[in-house]
């Protein structure tokens, strides 16, 4: 009876202690199935999304391959904008770089590169044929009853030809693949015409920034150098301190430092222009500007610009290109998995003499069909497939990307003109407040009210802010550039 009871007992103590864990594994397995079936169907969701994005996508006409092909550079680059500037000099560097860029060069070889392999591509849907000659001699010793040595002479022609025959269209799937990296690589192309237009025209106006600054910068150090000698003299006489001299000497040290600065600035700007225009730079000296008097700036930036303005650009349009060849690459490796049809011939034209070489009886004719089914791969064609779909969802999410970015850069390179352009009509009345103060200030010192010291250090904080208007004018000369490049050369 104890037995029985202690049974009883151990068996209870058990099942109270398994219950609990038993329904937490339940509860375990069921949250991870809930999970699994959450993200299955989220992943089916996406999937979804991204079939109606490429057939979107792919319901847009593409022109005939042969047509992407730009002969005229300029085209790429809409030089009636940069003509508007009025700057013969900037015109005649973009036209130096159009001209002899290495950059666009090897652009250009690029896309000669890819319109080449469009047409080794193409070569595979034709059939092959290959023409073959051999000749020889050989000697036959004495056999029998034949005593003498036997020469025979033998010359042979075989024609070959085989031809797979594209039923699936797999062949012609991989053409038109290759078509699209082609016109993927005239994107490429206009891009960088873009960017090295951009960049001349970029470096071309901070150079003449610098110009411009160095210019005033000189005469800000000499009027320090002024102000220091006439500190020192101040000081020699007791009504300056010594430590008012010691700053002005290092204001004076400071600008002759800046100026220095802004010089080195201008050196490398300038040999940067000089590999951007094919020059060497070495002849960086003779490289004219306009002067920054003679720039004539205006504001004509439209206030809004549609967001449809980002299909122009070349990310934009080798985003699409390249989404259609991906659709196009899991079409080709679905296709792996299907039969390869070949169809070959044979003509071998065989004789003893050049002569009678083409005669039926010297001929073979041969003709024969295959097809071959690939059975096992080692996995090599799923894991081909799952790479190419792998792919495809890349270029999906390189095409949102690019949507994304495009917006972006057109939205900071417009906000970025109008503010700047506030900016600087905010220091121009700045500047004409200073100039204006200065007049009063000179007339101040022409009736002997103020000293010469104070009329320097006035005259110096108007040519802080002249130097300031000049950097600004010209700031905002370069937004419009990057707005010209962020819209893809039109806005």
């Amino acid at each position: 009876m104890k037995k029985i009871l202690s049974t009883i007992l151990l068996f209870s103590f058990i099942c109270v202690q398994a219950v609990p864990v038993e329904a937490a594994l339940k509860s375990g397995v069921s949250e991870t199935r809930q999970a699994k079936k959450e993200a299955k169907a989220k992943l089916k969701a996406q999937q979804k999304s991204d079939k109606e994005l490429y057939k979107r996508v792919k319901a847009k006409k593409d022109l005939p391959y042969k047509k992407y092909r730009v002969t005229n550079k300029y085209d790429f680059i809409n030089m009636p904008w940069w003509e508007q500037f009025n700057d013969p000099c900037l015109t005649a560097y973009i036209n130096r770089a159009m001209e002899y860029n290495h950059d666009l060069k090897m652009a250009s070889l690029t896309v000669d590169e890819y319109f080449q392999s469009v047409k080794a591509q193409m070569a595979n849907e034709l059939p092959k044929v290959q023409l073959g000659f051999g000749g020889g001699v050989a000697g036959i010793p004495p056999i029998g009853k034949n005593p003498d040595r036997d020469t025979i002479h033998g010359v042979g022609l075989p024609v070959m030809a085989s031809y797979e025959a594209d039923i699936f269209l797999k062949n012609h799937d991989k053409t038109t693949s290759q078509k699209k990296a082609f016109q993927a690589s005239v994107s490429d192309e206009r891009a960088t015409y873009i960017a090295i237009v951009s960049a001349v025209g970029t470096v071309y106006y901070n150079i003449v920034r610098l110009d411009k600054i160095i210019s005033v910068q000189e005469d800000i150090v000499n009027l320090r150098k002024e102000i220091y000698e006439l500190m020192a003299l101040r000081n020699e006489q007791g009504i300056t301190s010594t430590s008012d001299m010691i700053k002005a000497q290092k204001s004076y040290i400071n600008g002759q430092t800046e100026l220095i600065d802004m010089k080195r600035q201008r050196v490398e700007l300038l040999n940067q222009l000089a590999v951007l225009v094919g020059d060497s730079p070495e002849n960086i000296d003779s490289f004219d500007r306009i002067k920054y008097e003679n720039i004539n700036y205006s504001y004509n930036v439209p206030d809004e610009i549609s967001s449809d303005v980002i299909v122009q650009r070349p990310d934009y349009i080798k985003s699409e290109t390249m989404l259609k060849k991906a659709g196009i690459d899991v079409r080709v490796a679905k296709k792996e998995f299907l039969p390869v049809i070949s169809i070959n011939g044979l003509a071998l034209f065989n004789a003893g003499h050049l002569g009678s070489l083409f005669t039926t009886k010297n001929s073979i004719l041969a003709a024969a069909g295959s097809a071959t089914q690939p059975i096992f791969a080692g996995g090599a064609l799923v894991a081909n497939l799952k790479i190419n779909k792998i792919r495809f969802e890349k270029a999906v999410r390189n095409y949102q990307k690019v949507n994304l970015v495009a917006i972006q850069e057109v939205n900071d390179a417009l906000y970025k003109s109008r503010m700047d352009n506030k900016k600087l009509d905010q220091n121009k009345e700045h500047f004409r407040l200073e100039n204006q103060d200065f007049g009063l200030t000179q007339l101040k010192y022409e009736q002997g009210v103020i000293s010469k010291l104070d009329l320097c250090q006035m005259k110096e904080n108007l040519l802080v802010i002249e130097r300031l208007v000049a950097s600004n004018t010209l700031d905002c000369r370069i937004d419009e550039i990057n707005l010209y490049k962020a819209t893809g050369t039109k806005y």
